[in-house]
């Protein structure tokens, strides 16, 4: 049976602002602070210096700790759909929560150590973070394509499948700039370029992602 579930559905609302806010806030004051250049920074370069990396840090956390909130109540969502329609496995859905909670932690360790300060750790938890991430948002797009017609549309699982694939795609060379090829990526301003854009390309596919739960949220099931 289906029903409105308003303040459930504004969970992933304020994930998705809060997040926005978070990235923008620190990148307009890292800018008017001249600690970073305003053409594609890396998003840990807008939170590395105060007084943004206080606000980076402290909005990042919250954002992890509504990811969290989120993705369960997700994970609780699809068990209740899938005892009437068995449209997935619960140990993958499951598997998706769990990814999806390592992408959170992986948050979590990016705001706690940020860039200047604790570099490697900084770097593991950007990898855990955005790798865990892209996973996530795969497996609930297939997911979501299970789901149909009963629980989805497939306009809605088009535009998720979209994201993911242009976030996994982003993702490569966000990769490269965080490892061995981390020196040629800073020095050659082209890779700068590329790579910063494609890492803000997958922050705010999470964000666009996260804004189509939104509606799931709103009809679905009864599930406390």
């Amino acid at each position: 049976m289906r029903c409105c579930m308003p303040g459930v559905a504004f969970v992933p609302a304020l994930l998705v602002s809060w997040s926005s806010a978070a990235f923008i806030i620190s990148y307009v004051i890292a800018v008017l602070a001249g600690h970073v250049k305003p053409l594609v920074p890396y998003i840990s370069d807008t939170g590395t210096k105060p007084p943004e990396s206080g606000i980076f840090g402290f909005m990042i956390n919250i954002s992890a700790l509504l990811g969290v909130i989120t993705m369960y109540i997700r994970y609780l969502l699809i068990e209740k759909q899938n005892e009437s329609s068995h449209f997935v496995r619960s140990s993958c859905n499951m598997f998706s929560l769990c990814i999806g909670l390592m992408g959170c932690i992986g948050m979590g360790i990016v705001a706690t150590f940020q860039e200047l300060s604790v570099p490697s750790v900084h770097d593991i938890g950007a990898l855990v973070a955005f790798g865990s991430g892209v996973v996530y948002i795969t497996l609930q797009s297939i997911i979501s394509y299970k789901s149909c017609p009963q629980w989805n549309t497939y306009f809605v699982c088009h535009i998720r499948m979209a994201i993911s694939v242009i976030s996994c795609i982003a993702f490569i060379p966000t990769v490269l700039s965080e490892n061995l090829f981390y020196v040629s990526f800073h020095q050659d301003y082209t890779y700068h370029f590329v790579s910063a854009i494609c890492e803000w390309t997958v922050a705010f596919g999470f964000i666009f992602f996260f804004l189509t739960f939104i509606r799931d949220f709103q009809v679905g099931t009864y599930i406390f």
